[in-house]
């Protein structure tokens, strides 16, 4: 199966993202690692732009063919990127579940982002005007929603986990 979390920064994404993954056994794939790993290697800078992308799909497609599960985290802000990560899972052969994660109080969210620490050594953070102003695309297409505002992540993991559980066994694609 391939899960695919997608949503804007510091909604709860990442953290999410790890603990389905261990809950279900799955390789958690992270496209800011990705990208600040080619940063820090000094075959690109920041912003990288789609390079992460192109390198996540890549090995959650390679995960998959293994007959592994997957989850894939990252912002998937366009169309074309949602696309691009469904395309991974049509060619290996696999369900997939799309998740957007969304923090509903915008109050909350700001304070996240205000709070929030790094993870990613060196990974820049954005700040609330950048996440206000970044392109993203409303969602043309069934995926399951999990709005983290006044909740804490175990709450949010339960729902999650329960929604992409249900969409695998309705075989959903």
């Amino acid at each position: 199966m391939f899960v695919v979390i997608g949503g804007l920064p510091v909604t709860g994404r990442t953290t999410l993202a790890r603990l389905l993954a261990a809950e279900i056994g799955a390789v958690h794939v992270r496209v800011d690692t990705i990208g600040q790993t080619l940063v820090r290697s000094g075959l690109a800078r920041y912003p990288v732009g789609p390079a992460g992308y192109v390198i996540g799909y890549a090995l959650a497609e390679e995960h998959l063919r293994q007959g592994l599960t997957v989850s894939a985290e990252s912002v998937n802000p366009l169309a074309v990127t949602r696309n691009a990560w469904r395309g991974a899972a049509e060619r290996a052969n696999v369900p997939s579940v799309e998740v957007e994660v969304v923090c509903s109080d915008p109050v909350e969210h700001r304070r996240r982002v205000t709070s929030r620490s790094v993870d990613v050594p060196d990974l820049p953070l954005p700040d609330w005007q950048h996440i206000l102003d970044r392109e993203y695309e409303p969602w043309d297409r069934d995926r399951v929603v999990v709005d983290t505002a006044g909740q804490d992540s175990e709450a949010s993991s339960a729902l999650l986990l329960g929604a992409v559980l249900s969409a695998a066994a309705g075989g959903s694609e």
